[in-house]
């Protein structure tokens, strides 16, 4: 069993609680990820035994700053010049009520090591690291389940917070685990209604962020009944789709593969990866709803703009951004766009491209419409290049609308010094000198200035 790596700061910490006859134990995400090859977070979560809060605190504060927030929890934040820390007192919680907050936080230093691992989620969870016998504690086998590729629940426990049902979804994505059966049988069980949505939220977060392949976390939200609580996404199984176009199979299978091929495009910026990852993952919810088999061959027409109401519906159960709200439902409105601007490229003129502009930001649009179009079954020539993104991309490069759309030439203050007073008409020819401005006619503040003096024969006379 190969040694966890462990920084001398966090040996010197573990010997001052041993000093103080306490016992240190790394426990959560770094003990797991160590066992699987994978890299360490620097958040290191500690389970300190045979010591009292009071105790505990005056061991840490020799160490850095100490955030007591998570104190009447049995939890404190330690911060050092180099690291973060949770520090907790081994635990019990007695179920009370509903909801994440219907617990009853009992600590005990004196619990054995097995019993406050019996409170975690999941065997590969539920493992342990002394810090200072650099020895693994590991009482419910996570090291066989990781052996086997195995996601499966510490006990009787796990029923106590339904949000683990959640967990289950993004962690069998993230470390591509399957399911136990059992564990699969347990959550089927579970009421999810009573969970906030901020903490679902999360849950979703983690998988479309961190997961190489979130198709995984959504085969398991159908295993484990999650998608009896979004019907829209249920919708998406066994919707027909053209097999010329989407030889893959159904809607649901498409998404599951957009999915996958926008995980390979996210840019590391989260706010960014927000928006794409959930465009892909509502960019079809409009099929369920327009789908029909039309002049010999299955055809979704409008599912484009009938997807805004559903993803709105979606989103607003997840989340009360706005932003991310409004952002997604014109990636989703928009999603076909880069496509059929290509295909009408010498028909469309150059206004149509600004005006898309001001929907979205084109290079994120871009983003989406190839991870649709990555989405099915498709030759590895094919898979070469986006030629309708590239060309897209290029165009808005041309036009100088890549980051932002066009800001109007003409403004108010233009209109105030040529001697017009506000107004509706003021209002009228601002906007018509924008519509000129999209469609390429006016290129510059002169031009519009001059445009506006020249049809408004009173401002000419100001001037």
């Amino acid at each position: 069993m190969s040694r966890l790596p462990v920084s001398s700061e966090l040996n010197k910490i573990a010997k001052a609680i041993a000093r103080s006859e306490g016992r240190g134990i790394l426990v959560g995400g770094a003990v797991r990820d160590h066992f699987m090859d994978r890299r360490i977070s620097k958040d290191l979560d500690v389970e300190v035994f045979g010591l009292s809060m009071q105790e505990l605190e005056s061991v840490l504060q020799k160490f850095g700053n100490i955030h007591a927030a998570g104190k009447s929890f049995g939890v404190l934040k330690l911060k050092t010049p180099t690291a973060e820390y949770d520090f907790s007192l081994p635990r019990r919680e007695q179920k009370t009520g509903k909801g994440h907050r219907g617990f009853k936080i009992i600590t005990d230093p004196a619990m054995s090591f097995k019993e406050a691992a019996s409170r975690r989620d999941f065997t590969v969870n539920s493992m342990g690291y002394d810090l200072l016998e650099n020895t693994l504690l590991d009482p419910f086998e996570g090291i066989e389940d990781i052996k086997h590729k195995k996601l499966r629940h510490v006990g009787p426990a796990f029923a106590e917070d339904p949000l683990r049902v959640f967990r289950a979804m993004q962690f069998s994505a993230r470390l591509e685990f399957k399911i136990s059966a059992q564990t699969a049988k347990f959550c089927r069980k579970l009421d999810l209604s009573e969970l906030p949505r901020e903490r679902i939220f999360e849950e979703f977060r983690k998988l479309l962020l961190k997961a190489k392949r979130p198709s995984i976390g959504l085969k398991a939200a159908k295993q484990l009944g999650v998608l009896n609580y979004f019907p829209e996404l249920k919708a998406l199984i066994g919707v027909p789709q053209d097999p010329k176009w989407h030889p893959e199979g159904d809607v649901w299978t498409h998404t599951l593969m957009v999915l996958d091929e926008a995980a390979r495009l996210r840019t590391g910026i989260e706010k960014k990866d927000m928006v794409l990852m959930f465009g892909a993952l509502c960019h079809d919810f409009g099929k369920p709803l327009t789908t029909k088999f039309l002049r010999g061959r299955w055809r979704s027409p409008s599912h484009d703009t009938d997807g805004i109401a559903p993803t709105l519906h979606f989103l607003q159960r997840l989340t009360d951004d706005r932003d991310l709200i409004k952002q997604v439902t014109s990636m989703v409105k928009e999603h076909l766009r880069p496509i059929q601007l290509f295909n009408e490229r010498d028909r469309i003129n150059s206004g149509t491209i600004r005006r898309l502009a001001l929907r979205v930001r084109i290079p994120d649009l871009i983003l989406l419409a190839k991870a649709d179009y990555l989405g099915r079954n498709l030759t590895e020539k094919e898979r070469e290049c986006f030629e309708a993104g590239d060309w897209l991309l290029a165009e808005a490069e041309r036009m100088n609308v890549k980051d932002e759309g066009p800001r109007p030439l003409l403004m108010g203050k233009h209109l105030l010094k040529l001697g017009m007073s506000p107004g509706p008409e003021m209002g009228k020819i601002l906007k018509l000198a924008f519509e000129k401005q999209l469609n390429g006619d006016l290129q510059t503040n002169e031009q519009a200035i001059s445009w506006a003096k020249s049809n408004y024969p009173d401002l000419a006379g100001i001037a």
